[in-house]
């Protein structure tokens, strides 16, 4: 089932009295695909949490419209959505057991929907065999790893056969490898329901990886919405840019002069747009390693990445004090000194309006 936001706008009052109205999210309009897993990302603050609790129902919108299809549920209480929620905080309940956790929302069930104990424990069971926790039925929390409870908190929202799935960054409170585990079952999970999914992350890691379309948000508004890789390989600005990509993109002051792109001195690839200074955007991958490059940086160090080498270098024009360039084991730059010369993969190349941030395009990047 699809879900339609329509000038979604959600404005909290000032505390005080001199205290300004926060808009928290301003006009937001998208339709999250059916049967898709779609991420909402950013920084923290930027209004992500706020547009997934207005889905939910727990939070109500200063403007706009939701569906959830054909139906308008902008008034529709929580309950009512079909909607199954997953919290950053597992919250479950510590004297039950994971059972009697999956089971919990199964019992508030009334009328046509009411079920026997006998059904409960059935669905119940089949819930945990598809986040494949169904040999801890009888553990409580307690007893249970973050990895296990966060997979009960997962159950229990499926229990229910809601139309929509919202994460709320499910994956924070877990160490580096349980993250990575966890982030595959929820795609794993959500490709075997089929079940409209709404993951809300500040890790770009995790979004790019398990998501079928990303939505970057800063400041309440959407910067950019699109399948992963097209929104990493084109960037329509520099905070998107910086946002995607680990390491992160490298960042210089440039100048266009004569239709050719300058990084300080040096004009290091044809870029036919009208003079000005820009700000330049190199994606890591970006640098190949070229004794008559164009572009030359200060060497500081190499780091051994397996079938790739990490060159940690400076320039005097460059936003932060490390530039990396990620380039195979087998090519190994000759350092004149100790400078390295480089030239550049146009398509890895983004330039930048200095006043905007907005992307600058000419025709050969299309």
């Amino acid at each position: 089932m699809k879900i339609v936001l329509e000038n979604l706008t959600k404005r909290f009052p000032g505390r005080g009295k001199k205290d300004k109205t926060v808009t928290a999210v301003d006009k937001f309009n998208f339709e999250f695909k059916s049967g898709k897993l779609t991420g909402l990302l950013g920084p923290s603050g930027c209004g992500k949490s706020t547009v997934l609790n207005m889905i939910s129902g727990l939070i109500n919108p200063t403007e706009g419209k939701i569906y959830f299809g054909d139906e308008d549920v902008t008034c529709l209480s929580p309950e009512l959505r079909g909607v199954g929620m997953v919290f950053q905080s597992y919250a479950l309940y510590p004297h039950l057991t994971v059972l009697g956790n999956i089971i919990f929302p199964l019992q508030n069930l009334k009328g046509k929907d009411k079920m026997s104990k006998d059904e409960m424990i059935k669905e119940a069971e089949k819930a945990a065999k598809l986040v494949q926790i169904e040999g801890l039925l009888s553990r409580k929390p307690s007893e249970l790893s973050g990895g296990q409870m966060q997979r009960v908190a997962i159950a229990r929202a499926l229990v229910k056969k809601p139309k929509v799935l919202l994460l709320d960054e499910p994956l924070s409170n877990l160490d580096a490898r349980l993250r990575l585990q966890t982030r595959e079952e929820i795609r794993r999970i959500q490709k075997e329901t089929g079940i409209t999914t709404v993951f809300v992350t500040h890790d770009q890691e995790e979004a790019m990886s398990i998501c079928d379309e990303i939505v970057v948000m800063k400041d309440g508004l959407i910067n950019q919405a699109g399948m992963p890789q097209e929104v990493y390989d084109s960037p329509e600005n520099l905070f998107v840019a910086k946002f995607l990509g680990t390491p992160p993109v490298n960042v210089f002051s440039g100048e266009v002069k004569n239709n050719k792109l300058y990084i300080g001195d040096e004009g290091v690839m044809d870029f036919p747009c009208k003079d000005g200074e820009v700000s330049v955007g190199i994606r890591p991958e970006g640098f190949e390693a070229d004794v008559n490059g164009a572009f030359s940086l200060k060497m500081h160090s190499v780091e051994v990445m397996g079938r790739d080498k990490s060159f940690v270098m400076s320039h005097e024009k460059a936003e932060s004090e490390a530039v990396r360039a990620i380039v195979p084991s087998d090519s190994i730059p000759e350092i004149d000194g100790d400078r390295v010369r480089f030239s550049l993969k146009k398509e890895k190349v983004f330039v930048f309006s200095k006043e905007t941030g907005e992307r600058i395009k000419v025709s050969y990047e299309a």
